[in-house]
């Protein structure tokens, strides 16, 4: 973290520097000393300072400046820095003048000139207010900061982005942060602006979207080498376990990601039943372990990237990814997991982001403090979402369709959610329509065996009513079921013929899809075992397979 700040500003460049070379003599180990010749000069200074997000524990001005005296510049400084320390360096005929701004823009002191010896006119003096301002002190906030609407749903789409990519950033909500408003006021922009994305250099981005957030934040998007031992597509649980076991053999590995590591586990609360995590842990902190892990044993990621097309050359497969870039490859895995079903409900997707989430991001569950929330889904992921949003929100209501929880939910979850008191879960539910003006107001419920409705009112709508794989770009490359599964192993071989188009003198390999070197492992593959420890476990066992692939090549 910078260390703050101490301005001084004279328009006599002896004064000047003089008054630098005493402070920075003294303080030059603790705080920064930035000096400027003229206030307007001095103001923009500041502005960037704030842009940055730096502290400023004092301003030690000269009154009798030019175009913008001493005083005129403290009354404009003060809204960027109202906490830090002021103090005039005036003249003896200054004085009155001084004394009458102590009261006009609560200056803290006046030094004479000239001040020396400093040992006796100046640091005593200086050393007081810094040890006041260091006292009500409290670090800035050293990230990215984003300014928007708690109702925009792009704002929670570069919320939701930056958290998944574990990059540190503040939220300010415009609605109800003053803070927003004056850094807003900085950047001289307005609603229509927003969101406003600031970086930690000072610069800011207006309403970007987030490929533009990723390129100035540096996100790796580009591969470092044009071919690979293994590249695997996707960061969900089987993609990140695939590519540190892959890294940890010895294969020149290259991990794609088209939005942020951890897929739709890395949006859970809480996964208890993960063997070696008896108290659980969350699926951000899942995915950032692995992906730590990954980088440790020398993998590559990319991501935000995604992969549009794969063609065959020869014994390589070629990747083409979404900015024209090609990667070739000796073996493929699949891992691309499944993407939520969208529904088909009026009002939803007009506020969808505005009160009503798909696999709403843990952020969203401080905005819903005393509120109702609703959440529709009866499996593990909307059980995992109840348990903690209850923790925040008056009243979480479960909506399921079926008849129990129990088709679909573990039992340690069900008797959770059973004993937790502000949970409450109705059967047989569907939603039928969502209300408001700019958010989710209120829902309309049905019973599914009745067919009676109930409009009631709804904080929020959080939906997590199943998933689809999303392997269109697959189509006509390897085969997949009726849904857009991808078929692998012995479900290729039917009545004891090997798929169309094989080409190798073998059987496929239990994850190998039906074009050899193209391997499938986690949801999106054909009958799998849906859940984080299944694929963690095919992307452990697809690297092993990929190794016999690599030894007949």
């Amino acid at each position: 973290m910078a260390k703050p700040v101490i301005w001084t500003i004279d328009d006599d460049p002896d004064v000047l520097r003089a008054v630098e070379r005493d402070l920075r003599r003294h303080y030059g180990d603790r705080y920064r000393v930035i000096s400027a010749d003229s206030g307007l000069s001095a103001l923009e200074g500041v502005k960037q300072l704030k842009l940055r997000n730096e502290s400023v524990a004092l301003f030690l001005v000269d009154q009798r400046m030019p175009r913008m005296s001493g005083v005129e510049f403290l009354e404009k400084a003060i809204e960027f820095y109202p906490e830090s320390k002021r103090a005039l360096l005036t003249a003896y005929a200054d004085t009155d003048a001084a004394i009458r701004a102590i009261n006009k823009v609560h200056i803290d002191h006046y030094l004479m000139k000239p001040w020396d010896p400093p040992e006796e006119r100046l640091y005593g003096v200086v050393d007081d207010l810094l040890d006041d301002w260091q006292a009500g002190f409290h670090p800035e906030f050293d990230g990215v900061r984003i300014v928007g609407s708690r109702w925009s749903s792009h704002s929670n789409d570069i919320r939701d982005f930056l958290g998944r990519n574990f990059v540190p950033h503040q939220w300010l909500n415009v609605e109800g942060d003053e803070n927003a408003g004056k850094l807003l006021k900085t950047t001289e922009c307005n609603a229509e602006c927003l969101p406003v994305v600031v970086f930690q250099d000072g610069t800011f981005l207006k309403n970007p979207p987030i490929a533009e957030v990723a390129r100035k934040l540096g996100l790796r998007t580009k591969a470092e080498f044009p071919f690979y031992d293994l590249v695997v597509v996707g960061a969900g649980p089987a993609g990140l376990a695939a590519t540190v076991y892959g890294a940890a053999d010895g294969l020149h590995t290259l991990l794609i990601e088209r939005e942020a590591p951890g897929g739709q586990a890395g949006r859970s609360s809480r996964i208890e039943n993960y063997l070696g995590f008896p108290t659980g842990l969350s699926g951000t902190d899942l995915a950032r372990r692995a992906v730590a892990q990954a980088r440790r044993f020398g993998a590559e990621i990319l991501a935000p990237q995604e992969v549009t097309k794969i063609r065959m050359e020869g014994p390589s497969r070629v990747l083409t990814l979404a900015d024209g870039a090609e990667i070739g490859t000796k073996a493929v895995l699949i891992a691309t997991g499944i993407a939520f079903r969208r529904l088909d409900v009026p009002g939803l997707d007009r506020l969808s982001g505005s009160g009503v989430y798909y696999y709403a991001p843990m952020s969203e569950a401080f905005s819903y403090r005393d509120g109702d929330v609703y959440i529709v889904g009866g499996a593990n992921s909307a059980g995992q979402a109840a348990m903690y949003f209850s923790r925040f929100a008056r009243q979480v209501t479960m909506l399921v369709r079926g008849e129990s929880l129990s088709d679909s939910m573990s039992q340690y979850l069900e008797k959770q959610i059973g004993a937790t008191k502000n949970i409450h879960v109705r059967l047989n539910a569907s939603v039928t329509a969502v209300e408001g003006a700019d958010r989710c107001e209120k829902i309309i419920i049905q019973n599914n065996k009745s067919h009676e409705t109930e409009t009631v009112p709804a904080s929020a709508l959080l939906i997590y009513a199943g998933a689809v794989p999303r392997t269109d770009w697959l189509a006509g490359i390897v085969e997949r079921d009726a849904q857009g599964y991808i078929i692998s192993g012995q479900h290729l071989m039917l009545e004891g013929k090997r798929p169309t188009g094989w080409t190798a003198d073998r059987d496929p390999f239990y994850l190998e899809a039906s074009v050899p070197g193209i391997f499938v492992a986690g949801d999106v593959r054909h009958r799998s075992a849906k859940g984080v420890t299944s694929g963690v476990g095919e992307g452990a066992m697809a690297v092993k397979l990929v190794h016999q692939y690599l030894g007949l090549l």
